[in-house]
């Protein structure tokens, strides 16, 4: 089985492949860089803040040191235009729920931010946030092209049973998940105006 390193370094070195394009038997159609969106030029659907978020977090790509404890997740994907330009110096902010449920109110455990590069892409190493009442496994995140508005949004998780009984749930906002022998690793790509 791939680790998530593998996935990460794989995800690095090859060209752009939407994971919400068609699929011919399952497998992703892989983009020259710079695509047209076709049918999949939707902008990313906007998601509260929540009540957890902390401004003037650090820049950092490595949050799995902030909990030892939670199951190792790579977190990925690429900042693209409405017709599929990678967006170089965009924002990403990303905060979420330790592996128990439980927020840092206090400090920046598991919060940081990055800049995607040349390309568009961003990725931390993090973990599986857990969850708490009245809310399905998320991740919370804010994108900001240069020069452009925040989009704040959330990710999800495929097959979660509180999926279905989270008010706010949205299926486009789905993780691509992969299980790797050391974890697991899961992409998103942001389109923003």
């Amino acid at each position: 089985m791939p680790t998530r390193r593998h996935f990460l370094m794989g995800f690095v070195a090859t060209p752009i492949v939407l994971s919400r394009l068609s699929h011919a038997a399952g497998v992703p159609v892989q983009l020259s860089r710079t695509p047209t969106c076709d049918d999949d030029d939707d902008l990313t659907p906007a998601q509260t803040e929540g009540p957890y978020f902390t401004p003037e977090s650090p820049e950092k790509q490595d949050f799995a040191s902030d909990a030892p404890g939670g199951e190792p997740m790579t977190l990925a994907g690429y900042v693209l235009t409405e017709n599929c330009q990678p967006v170089a110096k965009a924002l990403i902010e990303l905060w979420h729920a330790n592996e128990i449920g439980t927020y840092d109110n206090s400090g920046y455990k598991l919060r940081g931010h990055q800049f995607t590069d040349a390309e568009g892409k961003w990725w931390f190493e993090t973990i599986v946030p857990g969850v708490y009442p009245g809310r399905t496994r998320h991740y919370h995140l804010k994108v900001q092209r240069p020069g452009g508005n925040v989009l704040t949004t959330q990710l999800y998780f495929p097959g979660e049973p509180d999926n279905e009984r989270d008010r706010i749930f949205n299926a486009a906002l789905l993780l691509d998940v992969r299980a790797t022998s050391d974890g697991k690793f899961g992409r998103y790509d942001f389109i923003v105006a």
